[in-house]
């Protein structure tokens, strides 16, 4: 394969400031085929220096047929390949597509629920709540559920219809899916692509929350910023209790990632692209390799699509066991489930004209505006919601689509907290039973799988989603709407 050299260290890295929030990386590197462009305050770019956010930045703008600039959002922080945060669109029929920019993770991604419950309806039974989801969600490292298992023509069947086939299973409720980014399955799924290793991986994993920075929470609204948005998503009050599911594809996904980034590997050398990083690795879009991941990504993408169904089905079937009434009764809809990691063929205004381009969301939240068709009927005046989770114990947040999203990041925003560090300096630092003990002293419930995982995941490890969600309000690619802060944590 050709290489470049890899232009380091970050802080040689030239930026120039356009405003508070925007920072454009120019083409001063040979090979750079468009700009950079930094979403970010002060405070957020200085940590983006430490690692090789900048430069994993700049290394995307050599990506053949890429449009505009290589995009790093607020919760921006190194990654494979791509930074996590990261946004790029090639040109359908010239550019490329990349493993590298969808992630390991396929469709990791975030469901929120309502409920028609106050903060004082559901204290007293918070505890037994917690611990009944916390039983019938398996959590943590190659966990599964012992009563749901599918064979290799269910799972097959799952990873084609998504959330539907879950709802023909019993496990939800007849309209969920139209609250579901791309109504929770992606139509070209083909598991003639998928490898056997990652099916049997699967097999036993729909349902399951997993491990590392996922989480199923009861949170509450702690403010809202805009009271008939809030209104249109279900969000009535501050007090009102939600529920909020994070998780992916599991094995499944992880093994499709890995599987193609071998495939795509061989296709940088067949087809002489030359990259400034081999984690980058990529096919032309028109090329079969292209055509097998992208058919394998969907699959993957609706295996996490059928995996938060049947979580969110158990979170109910809890509600019923600890309440002794029909979970109904408790409201317990979807608002929306969005994906992190994903590849979308979309059609953009490009340089004055229409272009369909091969978006890659690594980290990354759409965000459409008002009167797209492709989000939900009942939010048209309002837009996307956009979902952003925070780190345990901080808040997470309700935003809304915008049009200036479309016209700066490809329909993107920000997805979450973005690390500050590694997994193993917050071991060194941190121990879980002192983050469980002091989470609790300011209420919030916790039951995890692992104390290990409480102490890689503690919240000085990320940076603040208050500011990320600042941020992107800021520059106007999504806007706030309410505010929710944890009164329960569900870890693996």
């Amino acid at each position: 394969m050709g290489e470049e050299e890899s232009y380091s260290p970050t802080e040689r890295i030239p930026l120039e400031k356009l405003d508070d929030y925007s920072w454009r990386i120019p083409q001063f590197k040979s090979g750079m085929r468009v700009p950079g462009m930094v979403f970010a305050d002060k405070s957020l770019l200085e940590k983006m220096r430490t690692d090789r956010t900048l430069e994993q930045c700049v290394n995307v703008s050599h990506l053949p047929g890429i449009y505009k600039y290589a995009i790093t959002l607020p919760d921006g922080h190194e990654g494979y390949g791509f930074p996590i945060g990261g946004v790029a669109a090639t040109d359908y029929d010239e550019g490329v597509i990349s493993p590298g920019g969808v992630g390991y993770d396929i469709n990791c991604g975030v469901r929120l629920l309502t409920t028609n419950l106050s903060e004082q309806d559901i204290r007293p039974k918070l505890t037994q709540l917690t611990n009944t989801i916390f039983e019938n969600v398996p959590c943590g490292l190659g966990s599964r559920r012992n009563d749901f298992r599918v064979t290799l023509g269910d799972l097959e069947r799952a990873v084609i219809n998504g959330v539907e086939w879950v709802i023909e299973q019993g496990l939800g409720w007849h309209d969920d899916a139209e609250h579901c980014e791309e109504q929770g399955c992606m139509k070209n799924a083909n598991p003639d692509k998928v490898s056997s290793t990652a099916k049997n991986r699967g097999l036993q994993q729909i349902g399951t929350l997993g491990s590392g920075n996922h989480f199923l929470e009861i949170q509450k609204v702690d403010k809202i910023y805009d009271t008939r948005i809030a209104k249109i998503f279900g969000l009535q009050n501050e007090g009102q209790v939600t529920v909020m599911i994070h998780c992916g594809s599991r094995g499944f996904g992880h093994q499709v990632c890995s599987d193609y980034l071998r495939v795509m590997e061989r296709a940088v050398q067949k087809y002489k692209i030359v990259l400034p990083d081999r984690e980058l690795a990529c096919a032309p879009g028109n090329s079969n390799e292209a055509e097998d991941y992208y058919q394998a990504m969907a699959c993957a993408a609706n295996y996490a699509f059928a995996n938060r169904q049947a979580i969110m089905h158990w979170v109910r079937q809890s509600f019923k066991q600890t309440f002794k009434e029909d979970p109904e009764k408790f409201g317990l809809k979807l608002v929306y489930d969005v994906a992190h990691n994903i590849a979308k063929i979309e059609t953009h205004k490009i340089n004055g004209g229409q272009r369909k381009v091969w978006v890659h969301r690594k980290g990354a939240t759409r965000a459409f505006p008002p009167g797209n068709p492709e989000i939900p009927q009942d939010y048209s005046s309002a837009g996307q919601p956009v979902l952003i989770p925070g780190s345990m114990g901080t808040s997470s947040w309700i935003l809304v689509g915008t049009e200036k999203a479309m016209q700066t990041s490809f329909g993107s925003t920000a997805h979450g907290a973005g690390r500050m560090m590694s997994r193993t300096a917050a071991k060194r630092n941190y121990r879980g039973v002192d983050i469980k003990k002091a989470l609790e002293q300011r209420g919030i419930y916790v039951r995890a799988a692992s104390s290990v995982v409480l102490a890689e995941e503690a919240d000085p490890a990320y940076k603040n989603v208050d500011v990320v969600a600042e941020v992107s309000d800021k520059i106007g690619i999504a806007t706030k709407v309410a505010r929710l802060v944890p009164i329960a944590v569900v870890k693996g």
